[in-house]
């Protein structure tokens, strides 16, 4: 019986190990992408919680602007096993290399503490954590190896303090770059709206639209004909839980998105453009 509880133990042991990890992992997906998301779609005045989108939805979105963040962290980690390999027996270039990281580190911490003078800066919310995250990643590493120069203890509070220094900057600057890639995104598709379903938009009452391009007919009674007017130039830009996004074919400071319920009043036609035969 006690063996079949420590077995059982075990196996519980192990199988938490693995759930931790993965719902660490989702959860930082989930946020990345909810932070580009949110960043893409404002660009077009929507609030992205008003789109219903899906916790899948958002985890889904997560690896594009955290592919670059990946590749960076990557490429510095590679850096810092060959400047490990150059430098690990070289008391002077690693004391050196700890007065470049202070002063980097002295230099982030000024800029963080004057945020309401330089928060408005181009790049700011990137450049500043980097610099800090790299700082302390760099004292991190020198406390480490100057203890083992000497034969000595490493100074463990030190570098754990520095460790969280590092994670937290690391997860500022990659929120960032969410946030900027969803913006660019967003850019990327206001400049061609031909990418996205083209929409011919029925409805029983005018609607008054403003924006550039649009195309407004109105429709002959008839016997059974509920619906009386036609919009064209329209894009369906996301489709939400109960409600269609349309976007005018060309996007303009000028322009607004429609919001439309998803039900029986209105009519929807998508107009897909395919190659020819």
């Amino acid at each position: 019986m006690a063996d079949e509880r420590s077995q059982l133990e075990r196996w519980v042991s192990f199988a938490a190990g693995i759930v931790a990890p993965i719902t660490v992992v989702s959860t930082l997906l989930f946020y990345f992408g909810y932070v580009s998301a949110r960043a893409q779609y404002e660009y077009f005045g929507i609030d992205v919680d008003t789109i219903g989108l899906s916790t899948q939805d958002y985890v889904m979105r997560s690896p594009q602007p955290l592919l670059v963040p990946l590749l960076v962290l990557t490429l510095l980690a590679v850096a810092g096993l060959l400047l490990h390999n150059a430098i690990q027996h070289t008391t002077t270039t690693v004391r050196r290399a700890g007065l470049i990281a202070v002063a980097l580190l002295i230099l982030g911490i000024i800029a963080l503490l004057a945020y309401p003078l330089l928060g408005d800066l181009p790049y700011y919310a990137l450049v500043v954590p980097l610099a800090i995250g790299l700082a302390a990643a760099t004292l991190g590493y020198l406390a480490y190896l100057g203890a083992k120069l000497r034969d000595a203890r490493p100074p463990a509070l030190l570098i754990v303090l520095l460790g969280i220094v590092t994670t937290t900057c690391a997860f500022w600057a990659t929120a960032t770059t969410a946030q900027y890639s969803g913006r660019g995104l967003a850019k990327s598709d206001a400049a061609d709206l031909d990418q996205f379903p083209t929409v011919i938009l029925d409805t029983k009452e005018k609607l008054q639209l403003r924006s550039p391009g649009l195309e407004e007919t109105t429709l002959r009674p008839g016997t059974g004909q509920t619906f009386n007017y036609r919009y064209r130039g329209l894009h369906l830009l996301v489709v939400g839980q109960d409600r269609l996004f349309l976007v005018p074919h060309t996007w303009t400071p000028s322009n607004t998105t429609l919001v439309l319920p998803l039900d029986n009043s209105i009519r929807v036609q998508f107009q897909f453009q395919n190659d020819p035969p």
